[in-house]
């Protein structure tokens, strides 16, 4: 697999680099999950809130997993910087193993202890509760090989090779586009038609993941595990897993909130977090590109091409995602109306999309602040900072949806986001201007 130098060349070409194929591949996650929702939205707001209700332990699923994605992917970039081909082997290996365990036993839960998962959000209305205990079981197989999809993923951005990791996904999310009316409307399986589209597009692209590595992404049997490499990994993984996992509980918590609202709320929901997710087509592509980018800087010791990275990535999301905000406030209707034309789900959608309109900006601090971090191997500071405010926003959404219904939830989010900005960038002056002098 083809091995790009990200500790040369000028900062903001080697950084568009590899945000661009990152960037291109939520593009196409994007398109397609907005495809997705016009094929489901046909379906109607329950059918809309049945993959809502079970997309919140599928993500759960994704925290789990990010034990070892984030884990390997920094060892596998510090490996790589160091110019220790050995070593980015071992991790490689420790990565698969880990991965494979962790895959096994959440497929496993999901079946067994789903319909407890569902009835926990007292959603009250049978046909929703149904479908996403379906949709969810479905998920058991898509997550195994979606889990080593995003591992792939993370392995060959530690490489600076996005480039093919786009293609993969653009045919994924072409076999995904394609197959999706077919499953749900000619085969009338509803919303488990769209979860079985998921599953062959997942495997195709497991394939060509597999083809396209040339080995490297292959279990070595001659090198084996190394027990000090997977601890590693998991002590590296363990802070930024474990803040995912509290973020997706509280977002559990909070969709229990929202349900007292009706099933229109969670279906609302769900088409506004697919329209802010536009932003984060971008903001995650400049996350995953500074934490590589920075990943092997620290390896080769080069500090103050790490600074010149965070504060380019930090202006160009910044920009980015104050024009998202106007765009959110100004254009909210006629956006949603794409997706679902129940006047109350379209009411409720509006009223999200204005409250996490003025957080945009502090959510790009945030997230390209985790980059950073994360590419230091210091994954605990991110990790502490999303736990704090992101626990913050169920006392915060307590208390003003007594005053301002459902939008006090919407807000609660908001302000959460706002502070996590806040703390980010305030820990970058702090902590790592005091700890690398160089990068002053």
């Amino acid at each position: 697999m083809k091995k790009i130098d990200l500790t040369q060349g000028k900062v903001i070409k080697v950084l568009t680099a590899l945000a661009l194929p990152i960037m291109g591949s939520s593009l196409l996650q994007f398109t397609y999950n907005l495809i997705d929702m016009l094929w489901v939205g046909g379906l109607g707001s329950d059918a809309v809130a049945s993959i809502g209700s079970s997309s919140f332990f599928t993500g759960l699923g994704y925290s789990i997993n990010s034990l070892v994605v984030i884990g390997a992917g920094i060892k596998v970039s510090h490996a790589i910087g160091e110019k220790n081909n050995k070593d980015v082997k071992q991790y490689i290996n420790s990565g698969l193993a880990i991965n494979f365990v962790i895959s096994i036993i959440y497929a496993l839960i999901l079946i067994i202890l789903g319909k407890s998962f569902i009835s926990f959000l007292n959603l009250n209305n049978e046909f929703v509760e149904r479908n996403s205990y379906y949709y969810l079981a479905m998920n058991a197989p898509i997550l195994f090989f979606s889990f080593f999809n995003s591992l792939y993923t993370r392995i060959f951005s530690s490489f600076g090779n996005n480039g093919d990791s786009l293609k993969i996904n653009a045919i994924g999310m072409i076999i995904n586009i394609v197959l999706d009316p077919i499953f749900i409307y000619i085969f009338k399986l509803g919303v488990v038609g769209a979860a079985v589209a998921t599953l062959i597009a997942n495997i195709v692209m497991f394939i060509l993941y597999r083809i396209k590595s040339n080995g490297i992404l292959h279990y070595d049997k001659s090198i084996g595990i190394d027990k000090e490499k997977v601890m590693e990994i998991m002590r590296l993984g363990f802070p930024m897993a474990f803040q995912r996992i509290l973020f997706t509980v509280v977002n559990i918590i909070l969709a229990k909130i929202i349900a007292i609202f009706g099933t229109n709320s969670i279906a609302a929901q769900k088409i506004g977090l697919q329209i802010e997710s536009i932003t984060y087509m971008v903001i995650g592509g400049l996350n995953g590109a500074i934490a590589s980018f920075t990943g092997q800087n620290f390896g080769a010791s080069k500090f103050k091409r790490i600074k010149q990275g965070y504060y380019t990535a930090l202006l160009l999301g910044i920009i980015y995602s104050m024009i998202m905000s106007i765009i959110f406030i100004i254009f909210k209707e006629p956006i949603i109306r794409l997706f679902i034309r129940e006047k109350s789900t379209i009411l409720i959608a509006s009223s999200y999309l204005q409250a996490v309109a003025f957080s945009q900006s502090f959510s790009t601090i945030e997230m390209v602040s985790n980059g950073l971090f994360t590419g230091l191997g210091m994954p605990k500071i991110p990790a502490i900072i999303s736990i704090v405010f992101t626990v913050l926003r169920i006392p915060i959404a307590l208390v003003l949806m007594k005053t301002l219904g459902i939008q006090g939830v919407w807000w609660s989010i908001a302000i959460s986001s706002i502070l996590k900005g806040v703390a980010a960038y305030s820990v970058y002056l702090i902590k790592i201007r005091r700890n690398y002098k160089d990068v002053k």
